[in-house]
């Protein structure tokens, strides 16, 4: 048999990897994972090997299987990824526009004609602004871990105990934080999909609402322009969350995330195009597919660990409840606060919705028992 179709290399098999198996599949694009541990989320449910990320000889045994490679995370060290390609191996994204999701103080220098917060890097407390500010790790943050509100001088005093370096940033009172997926192809096609508002508890997204309702029509152009942007001045292949601060008609970049994205979760029964299988059209240089919406709203909540165990039972209550819910198990080991899984529900009617997710949200978690 003559099999033209390529194999798809990707770093890490958490529940990022898990959901892009489905398009891969209906594509007939073959899948291999980079996995750290056999029972890892993707791992259970594709082909794989197991080993060390951090190690280029094994990435580059890896990399003999492949036709390209691409991530599911940040930790990747950048040296490695550097390695493979002077070793001829086809990247995507590439070194050149990875370490802007890697290296904090990088893409504030590299987006500084973007509107963004006031931003220092400090070593001393003397360089410091006026308080209450944020702080962030330069590197290895995610989820809310690495960023500290600082509030006075003992605050930062013990952040700087800790780490030699530190990004302050100006406290900004924001109305809400959007995020805009994107995706770029090697040939510069681009795309973006509605403007998503993402909901926080304790530094972590628990729910996203798409097209995000609190902002006006104007605004969300402006941040799908900004985002697009920002894609052609990284060369950015595949696909890429940029966070940012609303306040009144001023916009702000927080963050980027060059990868699929837990604010893109909602594409997969709300997009025409999946920012799964967007993903994989762009790094291979395929025509990217149509990013518009299945119905006028769409709202994903997460489900994070907490005392329940039990992921399958709460079907019996929740699909007699809503028979309109889509769920996605990870399949990964319950721990408090843990992404374990999703629900999304699509329709008209935006408070329907709202409560139909927070209620499986919060049932799935354990929160509430009816």
């Amino acid at each position: 048999m003559n099999e033209r179709f390529p194999t798809v290399g990707i770093i890490g098999a958490g529940q990022l990897a898990r959901m892009s198996v489905a398009p891969a599949t209906a594509l007939g694009i073959n899948l291999l994972l980079f996995a750290q541990d056999k029972d890892d989320s993707a791992a259970q449910i594709s082909q794989h090997v197991v080993g060390d990320f951090r190690d280029l000889t094994q990435l580059l045994e890896f990399a003999k299987k492949c036709d390209l490679i691409t991530f599911e995370h940040e930790l990747v060290p950048l040296s490695v990824i550097k390695g493979l390609e002077a070793a001829g191996v086809k990247v995507f994204p590439s070194s050149n526009s990875f370490q802007y999701s890697q290296d904090k103080a990088a893409m504030r220098a590299k987006l500084a004609s973007y509107p963004s917060p006031i931003w220092r890097i400090i070593e001393d407390d003397g360089q410091a602004f006026d308080f209450p500010f944020m702080a962030k790790k330069i590197s290895g943050g995610y989820d809310g871990r690495g960023v500290w509100k600082v509030k006075n001088l003992d605050d930062l005093d013990e952040l700087l105990a800790e780490h030699s370096q530190l990004l302050i940033e100006e406290l900004i009172a924001f109305d809400c934080e959007i995020a805009v997926m994107v995706a770029r192809s090697e040939h510069g096609q681009a795309t973006s999909w509605a403007p998503t508002q993402t909901v926080q508890k304790d530094g972590i997204c628990t729910l996203t609402i798409t097209p995000a309702p609190t902002i006006s029509t104007e605004i969300a152009e402006k941040a799908q322009h900004l985002a697009l942007s920002i894609a052609n001045e990284i060369a950015l292949v595949g696909v890429m969350a940029v966070e940012m601060f609303i306040k009144g008609d001023e916009i702000f970049i927080n963050e980027l995330a060059m990868r699929p994205h837990n604010s893109g979760h909602w594409t997969i029964e709300g997009s025409r195009t999946s920012q799964f299988e967007q993903h994989l059209r762009a790094i291979l240089d395929l025509p990217l597919g149509d990013p518009t919406m299945t119905a006028p709203y769409a709202v994903m909540g997460n489900i994070l660990g907490g005392d329940k165990t039990d992921m399958y039972r709460p079907y019996l209550h929740l699909m007699a409840r809503n028979p309109e819910l889509k769920f996605h198990q990870y399949k990964k080991e319950v721990r408090k606060g843990r992404k374990i899984g999703h629900v999304t529900v699509i329709g008209e009617n935006l408070l329907e919705l709202t409560e139909v997710a927070e209620h499986a949200r919060d049932y799935m978690s354990g929160e509430i028992d009816e």
